[in-house]
């Protein structure tokens, strides 16, 4: 069996930047040798592979972006023979192209390796069973967390997504030990367990592991305490691997460990892309070092984190991702992240985890209504002093005006995957 925990994991920093430094520069070789983009960025940045020469020198190299994947879609970004690519997993592509994804047997391999390592990471052993609630097929999510579930040596339940009423009876009768999907769709869950008179503390569950989507510490500790589990962060996208690139550990849950014998990470200012020391927050940046089929140099994720030192593990952390560049809302010149006002809807006594941003225009002025479920036992009068706190916490803490509804309990749609936060009406410009 693969050692899951990897010879990565017991290298200190010295080493493991020789070894970094030995596959960033395969990696470099391998993906301007093969793959014309990277061929024509590097010779229009008057660069060549072997101008990386420490660590520091790739950040003279230029960035990959999804818009990059998507105009050398389908397979434009591929380094190998289609013969030896073994799977292909994409995007959704609801805003436009999705975005294609290789792998070769061996790119299989490793990921499954790199999840296996989350997984124990997390509190998972072998002979652990793990029900697997993350959606299958083309997005990575599902497929990654069974392989890598069954490389650790664990029993998988491939549940996927929805069939709510059916997962809990499955939760109830195959007794798993881990949950891996969206903290959503955790949520729906939950509302499903109270729904047919369950105590979700009473399952056999012990760790979940959440990952697809950004989350709050407020939403760790709704869910760690409804549901009597420890809920960690994993983290992985499907242009850099899939899930696997970086997993909270269930001892400390102080930021999520990068495997970063796989996956070497930069923080840049989002505006300049200027390399930012650790501790700084900015836009996470992923380099891949061993990735066969499709090699990613420099991809600029739009996930916003920092840096920080490792702890029990050589390899550095990544604090929580709590917010995307791309999904910033600029109200009135301020900037607003839909997890700000998670953070607000979980702290007020009345209302229920689940909540919808809507954007709409008044006159030349954006304007955002917060719709915010009820929990079932909220009197009027707590509603209504629900609605009051929330957009008073949000004038105070974020700076900005908005409405807020709030409505009836189970009015809102529920996630089975990752969940659509805002939903913008304005008129297309």
């Amino acid at each position: 069996m693969t050692d899951v925990l990897g010879a990565g994991e017991r290298l200190g920093r010295e080493e493991l930047g020789a070894l970094q430094l030995e596959r960033l520069r395969a990696t470099l070789h391998h993906a301007y040798e093969n793959v014309a983009f990277y061929r024509q960025a590097f010779d229009t940045a008057g660069l060549r592979p072997e101008d990386c020469r420490t660590l520091a020198d790739l950040a003279r190299f230029p960035f990959t972006t999804k818009a990059d994947l998507r105009d050398n879609y389908p397979f434009g970004m591929f380094a190998v023979e289609q013969s030896r690519v073994r799977r292909v997993h994409a995007s959704s592509g609801t805003t436009g192209r999705p975005t294609v994804v290789g792998y070769t047997d061996r790119d299989l391999d490793t990921w499954a390796d790199v999840v296996a390592r989350s997984i124990r990471a997390a509190g998972g052993r072998p002979g652990h069973t793990v029900h697997v609630a993350y959606g299958y097929g083309l997005f990575t999510g599902g497929l990654g967390a069974h392989y890598g579930a069954e490389r650790l040596g664990c029993t998988v339940v491939p549940a996927s997504g929805g069939m709510t009423a059916r997962q809990v009876q499955l939760i109830q009768d195959f007794r798993p030990d881990i949950i891996m999907v969206t903290p959503s769709y955790m949520l729906t869950l939950l509302d499903e367990f109270e729904r047919q008179g369950v105590d979700p503390r009473s399952t056999s569950l012990k760790v979940g592991i959440f990952g697809a989507e950004p989350w709050t510490e407020e939403m760790r500790r709704e869910i760690e305490e409804r549901f009597a589990i420890d809920a960690v962060d994993i983290y992985g996208l499907s242009e850099v691997m899939g899930p696997g690139v970086a997993q909270e550990c269930v001892e400390a849950k102080g930021g999520l460990h990068v495997w970063e014998d796989h996956f070497y990470p930069e923080v840049v200012d989002p505006f300049t892309g200027e390399v930012l020391p650790d501790g700084e927050r900015g836009e996470l940046v992923f380099t891949s070092l061993t990735k066969e089929a499709m090699p990613v140099i420099r991809y600029r994720t739009r996930d916003l984190t920092r840096l920080l030192p490792g702890t029990a593990r050589t390899f550095r952390r990544m604090e929580k991702v709590t917010g995307r560049s791309d999904d910033m809302v600029i109200l009135r010149g301020v900037n607003l992240f839909p997890t700000q006002i998670e953070e607000i809807v979980l702290r007020t006594p009345g209302l229920a985890p689940h909540f919808q941003l809507r954007l709409t225009r008044e006159g030349r002025l954006d304007a955002l209504t917060v719709r915010a479920e009820a929990r079932p036992d909220a009197t009027g009068e707590v509603r209504a002093e629900a609605a009051r706190a929330v957009a008073a916490a949000v004038k105070d803490g974020i700076g900005v005006s908005v409405a807020v509804e709030v409505v009836d309990p189970e009015t809102l749609e529920r996630s089975v995957g990752k969940l659509k936060r805002i939903v913008d009406l304005r008129p297309a410009p």
